[in-house]
Formats: structure tokens, C-alpha cells, sequence
């Protein structure tokens, strides 16, 4: 892709979305086109958030040959940098639209500044607004390569699409105030769809290798049930799934009085939900490395393990 700033001497901030029929009509369901420009609307947002750039987002009247629609990025100051980063944000938000969610990495940056061009007499002074803005954005690629939000409305985005039968493709380019496209209009078939929406709404799950928790409710007996505890000073409910540490409680080996704690690897399960919002939906306790009473840690048989191959995979690392 490459990226064009200036049309007939015009910044190029305005993002066309073509919806393409399978039959010779110029209109769609009012409520998946609604649905559709609200997922955009937010990776747009979402995108100037990370540019740290205030925008607003104007509509333009829909063209027909299928369904045009026109969306565009405004920055709320006058700087000729803050124009440009408009023109760099659109730019950046076709390649997110038109690159599957398995494949959005680094590169992603580099593909988007690859060619620019400006206006002569202020090639220089451009040039160097534009490292400035790569420099930052490179910076924030691996925040944007595993942004949920992006990833979650993008794949709301082409579900909305796919579950309606009119819609054989999509396409993406961008224009000028005159509507002249200034980069390469890019087309997304149905068939592709499935490859810009996500498979499940689970994420993945933090892994905490040594996270303390003080137990208020062990559970004594055989069976899935959950233990209380208190992590970082909240209440969670949790399963125990370390099998060593569970057969030393049922078995009373290890008794639990007041302001016991345990030292562990706690996997800390995550949904998102069609807003993008991140929720917690449970905690597994996969490895007990200690437990405390009295403040007196004492060390598991796992924990014991665990500690050893790490201390001998750093020794091994550090050889190399």
C-alpha cells in the first residue's frame, strides 16, 4: 500500500467503504449498516487514542454502484502535524480493516509509511513529521497488534457482513475532499470473511507465577468446588487444580487457621465482549510453590521442582 498524503494538494483523511450487492441495487438493511459503521467508528477512535490525537469523525451522503460510504477524520487543532496524523490514521485503519486478525504485526507500520509523498517545497519539513510519527507508532506496535478492542469490533465489523446475504465483498480506499481515491482501492470477498473474525471470545489468559493469596475458605472434600481467597486485597473464587497440594489439605496435612497464604501459579481466565471490554471469568490455581502459617513459608514438593528447573534453565541461558 502505499501512502499518499496530498491530493490536488489536499490531505487525504476521508476513508470510503464500497459495500458491493449481489444483486443491482443501491440500498441495504438500515440496522447492518448502522452496526457496521459503529464497529468502524470505534477502531477509528480506538486508533487515535493510540496516536494520542483528539479527532472528530464527519458522514458524508452514501453514493451508489452497491454502497458507498464516506467517513472523515477531522483532528480539533490546526497544526499541519496534527493534518497529517489524520491523513496517517485513515491510512493506517485500511490496513487494519483489510489484514486478517492472525496476520497484524510490525510490519503492519512499515506498510503504511512505505512511499509517501509531500508537497515539495515542504518535503523536508514533512519528512521529518512523518518519522516522528512512525518513530511513535512503532513504538506502540505491540499494544496494536494484541489490542482486543481493535481485534473484537473488527471481527463485528465482517460477522455483521456475513450474516447478511446481499453482501458479496467490501472495499476500502482513500479519498480526498473531491472524492479522487489517492491510495489503491483494497477488495475483501465473503469467502475471506471468516478470516477477519475471531473464532472465540475467550482471550488469553494471564499467567501469574507467583501470586499470593490469602485462603478465607479451603474446600476439605472431593469434588469441583471453588475456594475463596483474597488476591491483591479482593475476594476471588477459585479451583484448586493442583492435585499434590489438594490431597495434603483433604487429607490434613496442612491445616488452614486465620491469615494462611499460599504462594502459586494462578492463570487468570478473560472474555471480551462485543464492546471490546475485558472481563475476568475465573482463577485456577495450576501450582502451589509455598504456603504460609505463621508467616513461616514452607515449600511444596512442586514448588521445590519448579525452582530447580528454573534455576537451571537461567544457569543454561546464561551460559549461551
Amino acid at each position: 500500500m502505499s501512502l499518499n498524503f496530498l491530493s490536488n494538494g489536499k490531505y487525504s483523511n476521508t476513508l470510503e467503504i464500497h459495500y458491493y450487492f449481489d444483486d443491482l441495487s443501491h440500498s441495504m438493511d438500515a440496522n447492518v449498516q448502522n452496526r457496521c459503521e459503529y464497529e468502524v467508528l470505534g477502531i477509528i477512535k480506538e486508533v487515535s487514542r493510540l496516536f494520542a490525537v483528539d479527532i472528530t469523525i464527519e458522514t458524508e451522503p452514501t453514493g451508489e454502484g452497491g454502497l458507498k460510504k464516506w467517513l472523515k477524520v477531522v483532528t480539533k487543532g490546526e497544526s499541519k502535524t496534527a493534518t497529517i496524523t489524520t491523513a496517517v490514521i485513515v491510512s493506517f485503519l485500511t490496513v487494519l480493516l483489510t489484514t486478517p486478525i492472525a496476520k497484524v504485526t510490525e510490519k503492519l507500520i512499515d506498510k503504511v509509511f512505505e512511499d509517501t509523498e509531500f508537497i515539495e517545497g515542504e518535503k523536508e519539513k514533512q519528512q521529518l513529521e512523518i518519522e516522528e510519527l512512525k518513530r511513535n507508532a512503532l513504538k506502540d506496535a505491540q499494544e496494536i497488534e494484541k489490542n482486543n478492542l481493535i481485534k473484537k469490533k473488527k471481527s463485528n465489523f465482517y460477522e455483521t457482513l456475513e450474516k447478511y446475504p446481499k453482501v458479496n465483498k467490501v472495499s476500502y480506499s482513500v479519498t480526498d475532499d473531491e472524492k479522487v481515491i489517492v491510495i489503491e482501492e483494497k477488495t475483501i470477498k465473503k469467502n475471506e470473511f471468516k478470516q477477519y473474525i475471531l473464532v472465540s471470545d475467550d482471550l488469553e489468559p494471564l499467567k501469574i507465577e507467583e501470586a499470593e493469596i490469602e485462603i478465607i475458605s479451603p474446600v476439605l472434600k472431593k469434588g469441583k468446588y471453588k475456594w475463596t481467597g483474597y488476591y491483591k486485597g479482593e475476594p476471588i473464587s477459585f479451583y484448586m487444580k493442583s492435585n499434590e497440594f489438594k490431597t495434603l489439605v483433604q487429607t490434613g496435612k496442612i491445616e488452614f487457621k486465620n491469615g494462611s497464604s499460599i504462594n502459586c501459579f494462578l492463570n487468570i481466565r478473560k472474555r471480551i465482549n462485543n464492546e471490546g471490554i475485558e472481563t475476568i471469568v475465573g482463577y485456577d490455581v495450576l501450582r502451589v510453590n509455598s504456603y504460609f502459617q505463621n508467616e513461616k513459608p514452607t515449600e511444596t514438593s512442586e514448588g521445590i521442582t519448579h525452582r530447580r528447573k528454573k534455576e537451571a534453565d537461567d544457569s543454561q541461558t546464561r551460559l549461551f
